[in-house]
């Protein structure tokens, strides 16, 4: 019998386990997937901006922008009250 030590080049105790695994990715085809949850798609539509509101905004940028715009500095006042006197 002829033994040739630790460094043996042709064998490889872990051989069988490492072909197992080739073969098994070989065979699983993984594919990325993405599932949306229903509170996630809510959000989502939530997000959609208001055709009434984009208005509005529209409309106060266009007065602040050509210098029209005026500040009730009565009605300012009472809601930052309200605000504040609630909390």
């Amino acid at each position: 019998m002829k033994v040739n030590g630790p460094n043996q080049t042709n064998f490889n105790p872990y051989k069988n386990q490492i072909q197992k695994q080739t073969d098994y990715k070989k065979n699983v085809q993984q594919q990325d997937q993405l599932e949306i949850s229903t509170q996630a798609m809510q959000l989502q539509e939530n997000t959609k901006v208001n055709a009434k509101r984009e208005a509005y905004v529209q409309e106060i940028k266009n007065l602040v922008e050509s210098g029209q715009y005026e500040i009730d500095f009565e009605k300012t006042a009472k809601k930052m009250i309200d605000f504040w006197s609630k909390q």
